[in-house]
């Protein structure tokens, strides 16, 4: 209790020091905020001018300036470059946003200016440029739009007597006339910062003047505190820089006394012995040992929660790099396989199962494959290859489709995974061996939706989810690589057989070259119909407009007197869909859509229809819309034949 009175005593006595001394240059303070409170006022009305009026205003009248260069510049290539597709996104940047904000700025500006005349001047220079613009849009940008236009010797020679002979010189008296408003703005500029270092001159000479009394009353107040409190603050402050250039202090000092002083002094050394943990668990993560052992400060401890959970994230992060790393090595080793045996199935399947067992760390593997199919016998599957305990036994079995796990996945097309494995399972049904493993996996090798056969994996060590998806990717590349060694093999029977025909060709060419002559008699005939045929179809293109769409409207052939009728080039409208030449409340009604929909299901349309040009003109069209189907039947295609009424 006595050393609790002696601790309040101490405080208190500290406080009442530094009280003591604030109420002192308190109020010397107080007397120095009167005199400069009506100076410094003064100087706060001239920035604000400064700050809000007058400097914004020059800066938007030199943006101006530079804006309207620039329109000079890029209507300039506008003409004279065809190609630049740039420069005239930009004109049309600056001509629909930049030049709007711009003048919006300035106009608010303009209302407080004091000098009429000025404001009179930035109107007149508005409507001007206004006036450019619309000139130069009626004469230059409008018609210089396509390749054709600039390919026009008369459109082209047109705008640059437009631009060189009117533009430009209009642009001239604009930039004059916001020079003269830019140098006016510069003089409004220079008075109002001479005004500004004067006022700055006479509250920096009161300043001067009050902080030499300060200065002398603060020294005599601070010799009095720093024995008791500038020289225990002065440490606490080192420990602190020290701190905040990642230093960690060493030592620690006892000398100070039971005070508020003493107490920040323990937090301080709780903080160093904290963060010196802190930094050896960061070490810890940087070495990418993410198991130490680390506990935050506090529940609070922002730093301290925000490394575990940093921890936790790497960790995390670190295990599925070490997983999708895993996955692609083996898609490139089992790629690397594949490409390597397409002419042995036999070897392949042997090459497949030991690879596959070895890099998942199995124990036992086996191989099925589809059997060539007798006609009138039912499908099998039977083991090409095996892989058990490093020996390989190559097993006559074949395997019905639904019978046992491997023909039950054959059957469903589906993967099956086992980890409760009955101790006679293998014996009986898997025939891999006599061991009893702790997890079968079972992948069926499927491709564009065939099975070619199935996998059978088993291990002593259960199989993890990016395990089993891996088995499943490869599956299909072996799927694949297996359909193409028996194309393989049924393209070189199909090879021996050819050779053994070739011998009853020729017995037959004789016959066939009389064939032959005939029909090259025939042929003949048939290139004279065609090239009447040919000569029919060009006038009826060149007098018809003739389209042609996919069953969905969008347009995949179109001829020239189509394209001249609607006023479209051809890059225009090809892959776009027909709704393009039909009215906005057309192409929004149900009978539109039901239109497109019978014709997708193969009923012809035929009769007069309304249509938009590409300058917005109606015309009437009398058409009719065909289905064409191919061998097949399936429709592919819809041929549209019009003219104008």
């Amino acid at each position: 209790m006595e050393d609790r009175s002696k601790r309040i005593r101490l405080r208190l006595t500290i406080g009442n020091k530094i009280l003591l001394g604030f109420l002192i240059v308190m109020g010397l303070f107080l007397a120095n905020g009167a005199i400069i409170f009506f100076t410094a006022n003064n100087i706060d009305r001239v920035v604000a001018t400064n700050s809000e009026i007058i400097r914004p205003s020059k800066d938007a009248i030199n943006q101006f300036v530079l804006l309207v260069e620039r329109y000079q510049k890029l209507i300039t290539s506008w003409v004279y470059l065809q190609t630049n597709d740039e420069n005239k996104k930009a004109l049309i940047q600056l001509v629909n946003y930049e030049y709007p904000e711009l003048k919006q700025k300035i106009s608010q500006l303009t209302q407080t200016w004091q000098a009429d005349s000025q404001r009179v001047m930035v109107d007149s220079v508005f409507s001007r440029f206004e006036t450019v613009q619309k000139h130069a849009e009626a004469q230059i940008t409008s018609q210089l739009t396509t390749f054709e236009s600039y390919e026009d010797g008369i459109t082209k020679l047109l705008a640059e007597d437009v631009l060189e002979s009117q533009i430009n010189p209009q642009l001239k008296e604009i930039l004059a006339s916001l020079n003269v408003l830019a140098a006016a703005q510069s003089e409004i500029t220079a008075r109002s910062d001479e005004q500004l270092r004067v006022s700055a001159r006479n509250l920096r000479n009161i300043t001067l003047v009050l902080a030499g009394a300060t200065v002398v009353l603060g020294l005599v107040i601070a010799w009095f505190l720093v024995r008791s409190i500038t020289v225990p603050v002065n440490y606490l402050k080192n420990v602190v820089i020290k701190l905040g250039k990642g230093e960690l202090v060493e030592d620690k000092q006892s000398k100070f006394s039971n005070d508020e002083i003493g107490e920040m002094a323990r937090a301080m050394d709780n903080l160093v012995t904290g963060l010196k943990a802190t930094t050896l668990f960061a070490e810890n993560i940087g070495k990418g040992n993410y198991a130490s052992d680390f506990r935050p400060l506090s529940d609070h401890d922002v730093l301290g929660n925000a490394l575990l959970n940093m921890r936790d994230n790497l960790a995390r992060v670190a295990e599925e790099d070490k997983k999708r790393n895993w996955i692609t090595e083996g898609l490139a080793r089992f790629g690397e396989i594949l490409r390597s045996n397409t002419n042995d199935l036999n070897k392949l399947a042997d090459e497949i199962i030991s690879n596959l067992v070895k890099y998942l760390k199995a124990n036992q593997g086996a191989i099925y494959i589809l059997d060539d199919e007798t006609e009138g016998e039912e499908a099998t599957i039977s083991m090409k290859a095996c892989y058990a305990w490093d020996k390989k036994k190559y097993l006559n079995q074949k395997i019905h489709k639904g019978e046992g796990l491997a023909g039950q996945a054959w059957q469903e097309g589906d993967t099956i995974f086992l980890t409760e494995v009955p101790q006679n399972y293998i014996r009986i049904t898997s025939g891999l061996g006599d061991a009893n493993p702790t997890c079968i996996l079972i992948v069926p090798l499927k491709f564009n939706d065939q099975i070619y056969g199935v996998v059978e994996i088993a291990s002593f060590s259960v199989l993890q989810d990016y395990e089993i998806q891996f088995v499943e990717k490869i599956a299909e590349s072996i799927a694949s690589t297996i359909s193409t060694v028996k194309v393989n093999a049924r393209t070189q029977r199909l090879l021996e057989e050819s050779q053994e025909m070739t011998e009853q060709m020729r017995a037959q060419e004789e016959e066939m070259r009389q064939n032959m002559e005939e029909l090259q008699a025939t042929q003949e005939e048939m290139q004279r119909n065609q090239a009447e045929t040919e000569g029919t179809m060009l006038a009826i293109n060149n007098t018809l407009a003739i389209a042609d769409y996919d069953t969905e409207g969008h347009i995949t052939k179109i001829n020239a007197t189509y394209l001249n009728l609607m006023g479209y080039a051809s890059a225009e409208v090809m892959g776009e869909h027909h709704r393009i030449f039909v009215s906005k409340e057309e192409k929004s009604s149900e009978e539109y859509r039901q239109f497109w929909r019978d014709l997708a299901a193969g009923k012809t349309q035929k009769g007069t229809y309304k249509r938009i040009t590409r300058q917005g003109n109606t015309l009437t069209l009398k058409s009719t819309f065909t289905p064409i189907r191919n061998r097949q039947g399936e429709i592919i295609r819809i041929m549209e034949i019009a003219y104008e009424v």
